[in-house]
C-alpha cells in the first residue's frame, strides 16, 4: 500500500500543476483578446506576449494528453484535457483568422495608416503586403486588357515612342473604373454601436465631438454593468484594456 502511494504522488502533483496551469490568466486574456478583437470595428493592436505564451502552454496542454494518453490513463480523463486542448487551440485559431478577415478587407486603409500598420505582427505584415501586391497586380492586367490591342503585350510597351508612353500613361489613368477604386477603398466604422462593459468605475468619457469641457457629453461607466454605446467615444479605453468589448 505504502509503495501505490508513493506511485501516485507524481500522478496527482502533476494533475494539480496541469490544473493550475489551466486556472492561469493566459486563456482569460486570450478569450478578452478574442472578444475584443471580435466586436471592434477596426484593427485592435496584436497581443503579441500573450499569443506567444498562449502557444507555449498549447505544446505543453498537447505534451500532457500525449503523456497520458500513452500512461493508460482513463479515458474519460484524457478527454477532459483533450477538450480543454481544444477549447485553448479554438481561441487562438479564431482570434487570428478574424484578424486575417479584417486585414483582407481594410488593407489599403491599413498600410496607409502608420497606426493601424504598426498594430500588425511580423507574420501579418508580411501577409497584407502579399495580398496588396496581387491585388495591384490584378488591377494592371485588368487596366491593361482595356486597352488597344496592340498596346496590351508588355513587350509592346517597352519599344513604343516616348510620346506613346504619355498618352498611354493618360489613357491608363484615367479610366473610370481605376478611379472608382481608388476612392473607394473601404475604412473601418468608428461610429458603429458596441456592446461594452467595464471592470472598473470610469468617469469622464466623452460622447460625441465637442469641448473636452461640455458636461452635457460627458458620460459615467457602472462597474460591471452592460452599456451599448459607440466605438469612437470609448476606443482610446478598448486600447488601454480598461473597457472590453462583448
Amino acid at each position: 500500500m505504502a509503495s501505490r502511494s508513493v506511485e501516485t504522488e507524481p500522478s496527482t502533483q502533476a494533475e494539480d500543476d496541469y490544473n493550475a496551469m489551466l486556472s492561469t490568466t493566459d486563456v482569460e486574456l486570450l478569450k478578452r483578446a478574442w472578444r475584443n478583437e471580435k466586436a471592434a470595428p477596426e484593427i485592435l493592436p496584436f497581443q503579441s506576449d500573450l499569443i506567444a505564451r498562449v502557444r507555449e502552454q498549447i505544446e505543453l496542454m498537447e505534451e500532457t494528453v500525449e503523456e497520458k494518453s500513452t500512461l493508460g490513463t482513463d479515458p474519460l480523463s484524457v478527454s477532459l484535457y483533450q477538450m480543454d486542448l481544444d477549447r485553448t487551440l479554438f481561441l487562438l485559431r479564431s482570434y487570428l483568422r478574424i484578424r486575417i478577415l479584417k486585414i483582407e478587407k481594410y488593407m489599403f486603409h491599413i498600410q496607409k495608416t502608420d497606426e493601424l500598420w504598426n498594430r500588425l505582427s511580423k507574420d501579418e505584415k508580411f501577409f497584407t503586403e502579399r495580398c496588396s501586391d496581387d491585388l495591384k497586380k490584378h488591377l494592371e492586367e485588368s487596366v491593361l486588357s482595356k486597352l488597344p490591342e496592340n498596346y496590351q503585350s508588355r513587350e509592346r510597351q517597352s519599344i513604343i515612342s516616348e510620346e506613346d508612353d504619355m498618352r498611354l500613361d493618360i489613357f491608363k489613368f484615367d479610366l473610370p473604373e481605376l478611379k472608382s477604386i481608388c476612392n473607394r477603398v473601404p475604412e473601418p466604422r468608428l461610429d458603429t454601436f458596441v456592446l461594452c462593459r467595464s471592470k472598473d468605475y470610469l468617469t469622464g468619457i466623452q460622447l460625441g465631438d465637442g469641448p473636452v469641457d461640455d458636461r452635457s457629453k460627458l458620460f459615467e461607466m457602472e462597474a460591471g454593468v452592460l452599456y451599448f454605446i459607440c466605438y469612437k467615444s470609448i476606443k482610446p479605453l478598448v486600447e488601454s484594456g480598461k473597457i472590453e468589448l462583448l
